[in-house]
């Protein structure tokens, strides 16, 4: 049985059912005015086919969690139509595509293992940690008189994303990435 859960519950990252369908909660807003009901404005990613979109509700319904079935997967590679993932227990692979994804994986290399989401037996998004370690490929050089604390330089990371990192790093080494915001942690 689904569970139900009032605006006061919500956060983000929340995974709703509407009309059969996953969505996962991007953001939200509770609007309440005087004198006129109150309404919750949800921004909202449909989990199937990775669309973003708003939907306004009555701010005193009850929210629906969907039944998503998080399975221990490995990201396998790209065949350029979607990527390839493989349930760790029972070998399957399925398919995300790039929309599903979009973003997220820049944040992946082939071989990494993680949580893949499913809804209603369909591999349908994924569960990216918090942080994640990549390796720099590519950085302009420090110079003398730079530190730690003098600015940021971009970077870019062997999964093709570009994230700023401290005037001290280099090419070559390995910085922990927030999955969150796509922004530099820490050196490892």
């Amino acid at each position: 049985m689904a569970e139900s859960i009032s605006f006061s519950d919500l956060k983000k990252g929340f995974t709703l059912e509407f009309d059969g369908e996953a969505y996962q909660v991007v953001d939200f807003k509770h609007v309440y005015m005087q004198q006129r009901a109150p309404t919750l404005t949800l921004k909202l990613k449909q989990l199937r086919n990775g669309k973003t979109f708003e939907r306004k509700v009555p701010g005193t319904q009850k929210l629906t969690l969907a039944e998503v079935d998080p399975r221990e997967a490995q990201y396998l590679y790209d065949d350029g139509s979607s990527y390839i993932f493989m349930d760790n227990e029972t070998y399957d692979q399925f398919p995300l595509t790039y929309d599903q994804l979009e973003d997220q994986i820049k944040f992946l290399t082939e071989g990494d293992v993680l949580q893949i989401l499913f809804y209603k037996g369909d591999a349908v998004n994924i569960d990216l940690p918090t942080t994640v370690d990549l390796e720099i490929v590519d950085t302009p050089p420090a110079h003398r008189g730079d530190t730690a604390t003098s600015g940021n330089k971009p970077a870019t990371l062997s999964t093709g994303l570009i994230v700023k990192v401290p005037m001290h790093v280099n090419t070559g080494q390995t910085i922990r990435v927030d999955t969150r915001n796509g922004e530099y942690v820490a050196t490892i």
